[in-house]
């Protein structure tokens, strides 16, 4: 009999995968840490994912559906993996709700971690109620409140969006580029401009790299259709006058210096290793990349391996990732952890 295959992790990426597996005929032990499958597109309340346009409550809910009601998916909410011991084929998982799992192979959702704002002070975060995440206004559109300026609930009719917030900044440690930030947040600004059209609405960059096909859909389409602004800038600081919240920086094109209010500035916050993977990395004896994401070996004989053998990984516990790619990932990350159950139940006939 084919042992269960382990995924640890419910986001997009260990839904893909679990049910890719399930589809195949394969058991499936899904085990998340949150009382609730999704990840960050459930748990912290996106509202329209790029680049499908459709409500994260329904695309991912929709694949959260499909796992559950398969009876394939032994699912495991609020429950993490303690202790990992064995080798491909035959791996022991000592789960936290004092159960054991025998698994044949092993893939790693384990997501990442949104970057806090708060390690970059001069920007405002944390001083100025005014001052909010991607996040935090992804959460007021999908509540269906509307954008609103939490200091005193009003409309803005001025807002400004910071890109590169922890990511591509070698001050505070994180070189790396988030990869969905640009996009997100032209994503966002068509969003507060649908839904606010007298509200201006500027986007602050170093650099925009919304790629691929997306330049068009979201990068030219913002400013053409949504009148949205885009400013070449060095930001240096971010105060306040009690009322408005003023950005102070370097205009780069016209190499100017600029000083702006706003009702609201939203930082374009960036992709942090999962604060969980030095724990991970030693419970399933993996290593981390560089940056503190889970490494993972060349994609040139299989997908998603790390340096345990039968021990795969998948999404954005890699590195950043947009929510399709790690769809995808999941799915490949299912064959080659398919391949090592079905290998190791056919040798034990």
């Amino acid at each position: 009999m084919t042992k269960t295959v382990l995924v640890v992790g419910g986001g997009p990426a260990g839904l893909s995968t679990a049910h890719a597996l399930a589809q195949a005929g394969q058991h499936v032990t899904l085990v998340e840490k949150e009382d609730r499958l999704g990840g960050a597109p459930i748990l912290d309340g996106y509202a329209k994912l790029v680049p499908s346009g459709e409500w994260a409550k329904d695309a991912i809910g929709g694949m959260v559906d499909r796992v559950t009601d398969n009876p394939n998916v032994d699912v495991r909410l609020n429950t993490k993996v303690d202790k990992f011991d064995g080798e491909i084929g035959n791996f022991t998982a000592a789960l936290s709700d004092g159960q054991q799992v025998e698994a044949a192979s092993t893939v790693l959702t384990t997501g990442f971690t949104h970057f806090d704002s708060i390690n970059k002070p001069e920007w405002g975060f944390g001083m100025y109620p005014d001052v909010v995440t991607t996040t935090q206004v992804e959460q007021m559109i999908s509540s269906g409140n509307g954008v609103r300026r939490p200091s005193n609930g009003e409309k803005p009719k001025r807002v400004a969006i910071l890109l590169c917030v922890g990511s591509r900044d070698r001050q505070i440690g994180r070189e790396w580029c988030s990869k969905i930030c640009c996009t997100v947040s032209a994503n966002l600004a068509m969003e507060i401009r649908e839904e606010l059209p007298d509200c201006h609405v500027y986007v602050y960059y170093m650099d925009i790299r919304t790629f691929g096909l997306l330049e068009t859909k979201y990068y030219w389409r913002s400013q053409e259709e949504f009148k949205v602004k885009y400013i070449k800038a060095r930001i240096a600081e971010v105060t306040s006058d009690g009322d408005k919240v003023i950005v102070k920086g370097e205009d780069t094109l016209v190499k100017r210096p600029i000083t702006i209010p706003f009702d609201m500035v939203v930082h374009a916050i960036g992709m942090d290793p999962n604060v969980d993977n030095m724990l991970i990395s030693t419970i399933f004896d993996v290593k981390l990349e560089p940056n503190g994401f889970l490494d993972r070996e060349n994609s040139y004989a299989g997908m998603g391996a790390t340096n345990r053998p039968g021990v795969f990984v998948a999404g954005s516990a890699t590195g950043p990732e947009t929510i399709d790619d790690s769809i995808a990932q999941g799915q490949a990350a299912a064959i080659s952890a398919l391949n090592v159950a079905r290998g190791t139940a056919s040798a034990a006939e």
